[in-house]
C-alpha cells in the first residue's frame, strides 16, 4: 500500500528548515505568516526576546475584505506595515512559513512593502 503524502507535515518540515536559517532580532524582527483555509495572519516577532511586537489578521473585527483572497491578504499586509511603523520598525526578515511565495502570501508581502516595510 502506498502512503499518501501529508501536505501539512510537509509544510511544517519546510517551515522548520526555513526557521533554521532566519531569525528575528530587535533591530530587524521577523515577519511571520500563517495562512489558513479562510484567513491569513501576520506577526512581527523578536526571536531574541521571544515576543510578538505587533500582529494583523483577517480575523479582526471590522476587517473590510474576505481573508481567503489576495485582496484581503494585501490589506493585512498594509495593516501590519502601519502597526510596525507605529512601533518604529522599518526593516523585517520575511518568513513565508513554508508556504509557496505565490498568491495570498505574495499579496501580503507586496501589501507590506507598499505600506513601507523593507525586506
Amino acid at each position: 500500500m502506498i502512503k499518501k503524502a501529508d501536505s501539512k507535515a510537509a509544510r511544517l518540515k519546510r517551515h522548520q528548515r526555513i526557521r533554521g536559517k532566519i531569525s528575528g532580532t530587535p533591530e530587524r524582527p521577523r515577519l511571520s505568516i500563517y495562512r489558513s483555509e479562510n484567513h491569513i495572519v501576520a506577526q512581527i516577532i523578536d526571536d531574541v526576546a521571544g515576543t510578538t511586537l505587533c500582529a494583523a489578521s483577517s480575523h479582526e473585527k471590522g476587517f473590510a475584505a474576505k481573508g481567503s483572497n489576495c485582496e484581503g491578504a494585501a490589506l493585512v499586509g498594509k495593516a501590519i506595515a502601519e502597526r510596525a511603523k507605529a512601533k518604529g520598525i522599518e526593516e523585517v526578515v520575511f518568513d513565508r512559513g513554508g508556504y509557496v511565495y505565490h498568491g495570498r502570501v505574495q499579496a501580503l508581502a507586496e501589501g507590506a512593502r507598499e505600506g513601507g516595510l523593507k525586506f
